[in-house]
């Protein structure tokens, strides 16, 4: 008889008192039951095994060479299984040594993921986080197996399976002009933003549309892109030399405004935002280290940080 199915596995714990303590009292004292019924433990496990187990002798209880055997593998089956139920371990941000991986777009490497890692590390002073820039269609797979922990960046035409927790922060868009190449004043109004000519990016991760020019479209409306980069630095020293406008997120703007001899311009009109993603598995809603980087990240992206 070697079904598992009809075995009661708490008589692996019982075993494991009896042929530990070669007493039957002492081994009902340990896992809290009675004599009696440890006594009914023993005589099923003799059964089941076909063996005494236990034979008595001028020394007391002893193990049978199959008890002696069994005890090892008992005693490692146990331990597996409280294993696998024991509560996940908690995440100490100050010891962990733990790598993330992230899916994300080159845009929040450039611009979020520096200052962001740098005060990370402050808090949790031995952890690695991976980068990878991946088409978003391969992320959300790479996503489903584990392999990245969460994915981050511009929003994209892709469809997004509804199972996912999908968090949406916004950023205006601000326009960059040379410096010197550019005087106008002011917000830019529709009509001057579509006279002027333009530089336009895609994300490495997804070659989707921008939503400007997808809201520009809805409208039958388009603006003159002469030029169309996936290097945001490439296409921002372009406008710093030149008459051409570089329409960015506020944060990127901001960023080469600091590095480049650019001026930033407000858009007057109803221009659309700019949506960004953070997107994780329900699944690992509740695994603690992921869940204190989701909540790290809510904080750099809302400012709060």
């Amino acid at each position: 008889m070697s079904d598992l199915h009809n075995f009661d596995l708490n008589l692996l714990i019982q075993f494991e008192a009896l042929i530990s303590e070669c007493h039957v009292s002492r081994a009902a004292e340990k896992v809290f039951l009675s004599q009696s019924a440890m006594s009914h433990a023993l005589a099923r496990l003799r059964e089941h095994c076909n063996d005494p187990l236990l034979v008595r002798t001028p020394q007391g209880l002893q193990p049978t060479q199959r008890a002696k055997a069994m005890l090892p593998e008992v005693r490692d089956a146990l331990a597996t299984i409280e294993r696998a139920i024991a509560a996940p371990t908690a995440f100490v941000p100050a010891t962990s040594q733990r790598c993330f991986t992230l899916a994300a777009t080159d845009y929040f490497e450039s611009v979020i993921f520096p200052d962001w890692f740098c005060t990370l590390r402050k808090r949790a002073p031995h952890i690695q986080i991976a980068i990878d820039i991946i088409p978003e269609d391969r992320a959300l797979q790479r996503l489903s197996s584990g392999e990245v922990d969460l994915i981050i960046g511009l929003e994209s035409d892709l469809s997004t399976p509804s199972y996912l927790d999908i968090d949406i922060w916004c950023e205006e868009h601000l326009v960059v002009i040379g410096s010197e190449h550019y005087n106008h004043r002011g917000p830019l109004d529709l009509p001057t933003y579509l006279a002027a000519e333009h530089i336009a990016f895609f994300d490495l991760a997804s070659q989707a549309d921008s939503a400007v020019d997808r809201w520009l479209a809805q409208q039958n409306r388009h603006r003159q892109v002469v030029a169309k980069v996936s290097n945001y630095m490439a296409g921002a020293r372009m406008a710093a030399n030149s008459q051409m406008l570089a329409t960015l997120p506020k944060r990127m703007a901001e960023l080469f405004a600091t590095l480049l001899p650019v001026k930033i311009f407000a858009l007057s009109d109803a221009f659309p935002t700019q949506r960004m993603t953070l997107i994780q598995d329900p699944r690992l809603r509740n695994e603690a280290g992921r869940q204190w980087l989701v909540d790290q990240l809510k904080l750099a992206t809302s400012g709060d940080n």
